[in-house]
């Protein structure tokens, strides 16, 4: 579904993501790891042209079959929002703090198709309704919505066309782990409801272990290891990958019932 071939950004100064492939299969969840400067959410963000202007990029990366990079900006413009969708860490960049909440979703709706105002209005409550927002939340500006709920409002924005591929970058970061676990349940309802693609990138291996279908680590621009989400996590072949994995906190239990963190 998504494909990224020979993919090499640079900088003037040195190679970013070199030469990296990566391939995100229909309906699965991919999820991408390594450590921060590794390369993760520059590859994930050329796919939809949004590097910043002093980077370059050759390679290709492909949307069933449709070359990405290459794309004018009248055609990314239809495909952005419809095939392919966001999720940034900082989802309050997603929402101009002047104007409410609907009205980012009425602009979305207008942009890609044409229908009546009070039909924009239908679709808007029932994509925060099916992220479990009240309706009403329509009318109120960012500002007034707290961060699990705005974080929610962006994924039912980014859901909005039912999108072929989603790309989730870091989405819980900011929010508390009871939130960030809803978060993702709900990406996982909304995944098997609508059969889109996730690219997941994430720091967090307890959330890879419980969705991703499949797993890449990236280290130092490079894809050191790939492969299926059990064989990754049992049998890694690589020391980075074994390193990394190590790493991550565990819960253990101690005789008393009381969870203890270790290693």
């Amino acid at each position: 579904m998504l494909d990224f071939d020979q993919v090499t950004i640079r900088s003037r100064e040195r190679t970013l993501v070199d030469n990296v492939s990566l391939n995100v299969m229909p309906g699965e969840w991919h999820a991408l790891v390594g450590q921060s400067g590794s390369g993760k959410s520059l590859l994930s963000r050329s796919a939809g042209q949004l590097l910043p202007p002093n980077l370059s990029i050759k390679g290709s990366i492909l949307l069933d079959g449709q070359d990405l990079l290459v794309m004018g900006r009248k055609n990314l413009r239809h495909v952005l929002g419809q095939r392919l969708s966001y999720i940034f860490q900082d989802y309050q960049s997603s929402f101009v703090p002047f104007r409410t909440i609907g009205r980012h979703f009425t602009e979305a709706i207008a942009t890609h198709e044409k229908g009546s105002v009070n039909e924009a209005r239908s679709r808007t409550l029932s994509a925060l309704e099916s992220v479990g927002l009240n309706g009403s939340l329509a009318d109120c500006y960012p500002f007034q919505l707290s961060g699990g709920q705005l974080q929610r409002a962006s994924i039912a924005l980014a859901l909005l066309f039912s999108p072929d591929v989603l790309i989730a970058d870091e989405v819980t970061t900011a929010l508390d782990s009871v939130t960030g676990h809803r978060i993702l349940n709900l990406l996982q309802r909304l995944r098997q409801e609508n059969g889109c693609a996730i690219l997941f990138i994430t720091h967090d291996w307890r959330q890879v272990r419980r969705y991703s279908d499949r797993i890449s680590v990236m280290k130092d621009g490079q894809i050191i290891e790939s492969g299926g989400t059990h064989r990754v996590l049992d049998h890694p072949r690589h020391d980075y990958t074994r390193q990394l994995i190590a790493a991550a906190p565990v819960l253990t239990r101690l005789p008393s019932g009381l969870p203890e963190v270790g290693q």
